[in-house]
């Protein structure tokens, strides 16, 4: 990308104190939606550009746990999200004949995980930020093709319908995923350090009566060949079926090996005729953190900052958790209550928890589909063991539940002033 020589820290950056003007997001997925609203109930206003001229349909991600939830709470959006999704009463893990090695029942509590498709989320979250015009806009068709900043500013040049035009703002985040134009930008080819995992997934969203063969709300299943997962992601009896296949092919020999890779594990051995397929993507599993969050007046957040593989639902939960500390941040800018440099601790603790708890645990979460020995992994693996004991003991099973509160972190801490009262 042209002309992104200035994207550099600005001088004096650091020590700014007063109310935001305005905020650029890049990205109109869920993440870039979600801040903008959270920003937009505190007077900041947001102009959200997306390249793309509607919302994305792929479905995607489909579970948040409780630092999600508390997070869609604050925003106002949780309501609408728990009327059209449903939450999940129990978890287990699977032989690839179905028989059940370990579970874990979810207990009630207000914080407990809502589970909506993610294509489904985008599009109660547009309708929220509608609602908020005109100090959030969306912009669709709007592709930034090149970045810069100084001391008092950053800005953005962007193809539009009506031509090439400029935007500024106090700030620029990226929230545009994996691909993310501004993580490039700022960081060039070597913009994504990490790996691909050596393994094929397979995700389908697909309606097939699982319930018959005894499954519950998720069945992580446990084999060499044959790991994957099945997930209830809708109350009329869609299923996320995630799934494992031969590395090196291409998209379309992996669509036309599915209904024999769905006879091979499915229960019931199901015929193409006996369920219904949605959306079918084959994708390569990534683990993969940017260099830093932050640089001068551009921040990262979500997918576009950090990816993981999707066992656990780390990167969709994770992701929240970037914006909702990315929100507190800003605010107490605009209130006047924290410097510029709290956006260094962002990009430092965010970053940290990244590294240091949803890269392992959600690599744990992978091996332990894929290179556990489900014949004896019940007595094993660590994670089985707590469950099994949670089933007796409630407090534990709370415990267990909220243990990804983990990914939160209390940035109000870092304010250099209180509010008044």
């Amino acid at each position: 990308m042209p002309g992104t020589q200035s994207v550099h820290s600005p001088a004096g950056a650091g020590g700014s104190k007063g109310k935001l003007s305005k905020v650029i997001i890049v990205g109109a997925g869920p993440s870039g939606l979600l801040l903008s609203i959270l920003l937009a109930r505190q007077g900041i206003s947001t102009t959200l550009l997306e390249q793309t001229s509607k919302l994305d349909e792929q479905p995607r991600a489909a579970h948040y746990a409780p630092p999600a939830v508390q997070i869609l709470r604050k925003a106002g959006v949780l309501d609408d999200v728990a009327a059209r999704g449903f939450k999940p009463s129990t978890f287990c893990w699977r032989k690839v004949d179905g028989s059940l090695i370990a579970k874990m029942t979810f207990p009630d509590n207000p914080d407990a995980m809502v589970v909506l498709p993610l294509d489904r989320l985008g599009k109660v979250l547009y309708a929220h930020a509608q609602k908020y015009e005109p100090v959030a806009k969306v912009l669709w068709s709007h592709r930034v093709v090149d970045i810069g900043q100084d001391e008092k500013k950053a800005w953005a040049k962007v193809e539009t319908p009506e031509g090439e035009k400029v935007f500024e703002a106090d700030y620029i985040v990226g929230c545009d995923g994996g691909n993310s134009k501004i993580r490039r930008a700022l960081f060039g080819e070597m913009n994504f350090p990490g790996e691909t995992l050596d393994a094929q997934i397979i995700a389908t969203n697909v309606y097939y009566d699982f319930t018959k063969f005894g499954y519950l709300d998720t069945n992580y299943i446990v084999d060499p060949d044959n790991w994957h997962m099945v997930a209830k992601i809708a109350n009329d009896g869609l299923y996320r079926v995630s799934y494992c296949d031969k590395p090196g092919m291409t998209a379309e020999e992996y669509k036309q090996r599915q209904p024999m890779r769905f006879q091979e594990f499915l229960p019931g051995s199901p015929k193409p005729g006996e369920y219904k397929i949605t959306n079918i993507s084959p994708y390569k599993l990534q683990q993969r953190c940017a260099p830093k969050f932050r640089v001068g007046r551009f921040i990262l957040a979500a997918d576009a900052a950090h990816l993981c593989n999707p066992f656990g639902g780390l990167g969709l939960t994770g992701g929240i958790a970037d914006v909702g500390s990315l929100y507190d941040c800003l605010v107490g800018i605009h209130k006047g209550l924290a410097e510029d440099s709290i956006l260094d601790k962002y990009a430092e603790i965010r970053r940290k928890i990244y590294t240091e708890v949803i890269d392992p645990s959600s690599r744990e979460n992978f091996f332990r589909l894929s290179k556990n020995d489900p014949e004896k992994c019940a007595q094993t693996d660590p994670l089985l063991l707590d469950c099994q004991k949670a089933e007796k003991d409630p407090k534990l099973a709370l415990e267990m539940s909220m243990f990804l509160n983990i990914l939160l972190h209390d940035f109000t801490q870092y304010y250099t002033s209180r509010p008044s009262i």
